[in-house]
């Protein structure tokens, strides 16, 4: 696939990616300015040229993904034999200007139970640059979700009807944001045992009063889960001081509490299992 196609699979499996642009050349140069490669830590797409180019960019694209940073960086190599290589000399003459662009995973969010906090507090996530999974295992709720959110916002909106929420669950990507507010407490219940079950996600939040908590607790103590897996999940959810019952009231202090959760996370955190190296590349 090319280089822009390569960006929307990423953007669809939520995985971190680099582009790499050719900014400017001087003298002779295997490609040209423009010229585009999308690198992650087990594959690239695309190609600015092979040779000891391109491998010492696929290197610096890498580290920039393994430390996180999000800011652009350029890079500029030269084409001579004269030049210091790690990777092979390449004698074109020339030299090349990079531009090293990391593009963040988006973070994931899904909220199982399209119910009127439900349905507010999607509205509000449809607003921000996330990947949301609004989900309910009825087809009434789904529908109705499906007129209330817009599609025009930033965030990558997957509106779900499954009847067995728990599978769409176990499907999430390692390190996904989950919040349970369905209709039915025993739907709940069985999605906080599948989240304990996994023990990989970034946060898990329970909707409802501390009474609820405790009868929650009781029953994933005696199904066998331990004091300190069922410590990682959070209930009730909320930001404490954002008083009152309203739907809207309570969506925006979820929102609220989940983006603190998510501003305090380290930038560009990989996805782990990357696959293997993809690419076909001339050299100079």
């Amino acid at each position: 696939m090319d280089w822009l196609r390569a960006l929307t699979h990423l953007r669809d499996e939520g995985r971190s990616g680099v582009l790499l642009t050719v900014t400017s050349v001087r003298g002779h140069a295997p490609r040209e300015a423009g010229a585009k490669m999308v690198v992650t830590p087990g594959q690239t797409w695309g190609s600015i040229g092979g040779g000891n180019l391109e491998a010492t960019a696929v290197t610096r694209a890498r580290e920039l993904l393994a430390a996180g940073t999000t800011a652009p960086v350029t890079l500029d190599l030269s084409l001579h034999e004269h030049a210091p290589v790690s990777f092979g000399r390449q004698c074109c003459g020339g030299e090349v200007s990079l531009l090293l662009e990391p593009l963040p995973a988006r973070p994931v969010v899904a909220v199982f139970g399209l119910g009127h906090v439900g349905q507010e507090l999607g509205r509000i996530l449809g607003r921000l640059p996330l990947a949301v999974h609004l989900v309910d295992s009825r087809t009434s709720a789904a529908h109705q979700m499906q007129a209330a959110v817009s599609t025009d916002g930033p965030a990558d909106v997957r509106i779900t009807h499954a009847p067995a929420p728990e599978v769409v669950l176990a499907d999430l990507p390692a390190h996904a944001h989950v919040l349970v507010m369905t209709h039915d407490h025993a739907e709940d219940l069985v999605l906080c045992e599948a989240a304990l079950r996994r023990g990989d996600l970034g946060s898990v939040g329970v909707i409802g009063s501390s009474a609820k908590w405790q009868r929650f607790r009781k029953r994933l103590l005696e199904a066998g889960h331990t004091e300190a897996s069922i410590g990682t999940l959070t209930s009730p959810i909320g930001r404490p001081e954002l008083v009152g019952k309203e739907p809207a009231v309570i969506a925006v202090s979820v929102a609220a509490e989940l983006l603190r959760a998510l501003q305090a996370e380290p930038a560009g955190a990989l996805t782990p299992q990357e696959g293997s190296e993809l690419s076909s590349t001339p050299t100079g």
